[in-house]
């Protein structure tokens, strides 16, 4: 009797720990990456045209993080590599993320505890990804590193400049060519140390944040506890960041980090994934005095498409974000930085991007402008200030 009760439990427990890994992961991404409103109703054949020939590229998305195989299509979440070919994507920035606190909130967080480590256990990450940050970029890095290796997903991960000529001329014959690189939403994979940085870039990462949601050892966050500036560590980061060519962004980053890092940057940054305090105002939002900012330094603002980004939950939110900035600081840095699969919901998944298009269209943007906005800005940022080789 008592070995029939320890096999029952023993075949309760497999069954429970099986059921934990199939079912949590896909069950927490479906309730993480939602949309907010049915979609966009069928473009007209003159959005149609216009967004078929467009180049389009975004700033900001979370997608590696969630235990998908991108090559495959799925219903849930924001993106994959079939659904950025039915949007009309050329070019994806793939971020990853670390840790990031419970109870995350736009205001205050503190970095003392860790819901992607529950993410991982829940996905069978090995024992050094759940206990190191550096080794849960290295095992996100990996996973496009594996997508880009195979033929059969026409994707090439942008490294330096040349890679992304090359990839320019494929898509002028081959629609279905996809590409993206690397990001890094935090530098507390860094863990403290700048001897890191070199193992994240051969990891293949381009861009790299200071700091997410809450103050790391180089910089204070917008939502950290002091929200500081840049730390004696943060300013050899700087320069390192620049001595390999690597885009610093500072989205997420406090008022004070981004001051101090336009003051001693010579070279452009980048705001992945934002909003502006000019339609939405809030602290995650940029004042036009820090947009105006890095519009003189040459850099580029990704606007997001989620509701504490742009106070709305449809195309007509984000294109007002948009076409404020535009007005603001020209449409030269301005582009588009969804957050899509960032645990946000947006009016839209990426196959409806052309409901941007129009939006963008209707809000009186024109040809010239949509084409910048949608993806040329980008492109031609990236040909600037990748590594050359």
């Amino acid at each position: 009797m008592k070995k029939k009760i320890l096999t029952g439990l023993l075949i309760t427990l497999i069954i429970a720990v099986l059921s934990f890994f199939a079912l949590v992961p896909p069950l927490v991404d479906n309730a993480s990456n939602q949309l907010t409103s049915s979609p966009p109703q069928p473009a007209t054949d003159k959005v149609k045209s216009l967004h078929q020939s467009l180049f389009i590229a975004d700033l900001h998305s979370d997608s590696l993080l969630w235990g998908r195989n991108l090559s495959k299509g799925y219903q849930r979440g924001h993106m994959d590599l079939p659904r950025l070919r039915e949007g009309g994507m050329a070019l994806q920035a793939f971020s990853v993320v670390t840790k990031v606190p419970f109870g995350l909130n736009i205001q205050k967080n503190t970095g003392d505890s860790d819901m992607i480590f529950w993410l991982g256990l829940s996905q069978a990450w090995s024992p050094s990804a759940l206990q190191s940050l550096l080794s849960r970029a290295e095992r996100q890095a990996g996973m496009l590193h594996d997508i880009a290796d195979s033929p059969a997903n026409k994707f090439t991960l942008i490294l330096n400049r040349k890679n992304l000529q090359d990839f320019i001329a494929r898509r002028k014959t081959d629609k279905d060519a996809l590409a993206g690189w690397l990001t890094l939403e935090g530098a507390q994979a860094m863990e403290g140390d700048l001897k890191n940085l070199d193992a994240l870039y051969e990891a293949g990462f381009r861009m790299i944040a200071p700091t997410h949601f809450f103050d790391t050892e180089l910089s204070g966050s917008a939502h950290g506890v002091n929200k500081g500036g840049l730390t004696a560590l943060g300013k050899q980061w700087v320069k390192a960041m620049e001595n390999k060519s690597m885009i610093i962004d500072l989205a997420h980053a406090s008022a004070k980090t981004i001051s101090d890092v336009l003051t001693m940057a010579k070279r452009p940054v980048i705001v992945s994934h934002t909003g502006v305090k000019g339609t939405c105002n809030n602290n995650r939002n940029l004042s036009d005095a820090q947009l105006k900012a890095i519009a003189a330094n040459g850099g580029i603002v990704g606007i997001g498409f989620w509701s504490t980004a742009v106070c709305g939950h449809d195309a007509a939110s984000i294109a007002r974000a948009i076409k404020y900035t535009v007005n603001l600081i020209g449409v030269e840095h301005v582009a588009m930085g969804s957050d899509f699969d960032g645990a946000v919901a947006t009016p839209f998944d990426v196959t409806r991007l052309d409901g941007l298009t129009e939006a963008l269209m209707k809000a009186g943007l024109n040809e010239r402008q949509i084409r910048r906005i949608m993806g040329e800005n980008i492109r031609d940022f990236l040909l600037k200030n990748l590594p050359s080789a």
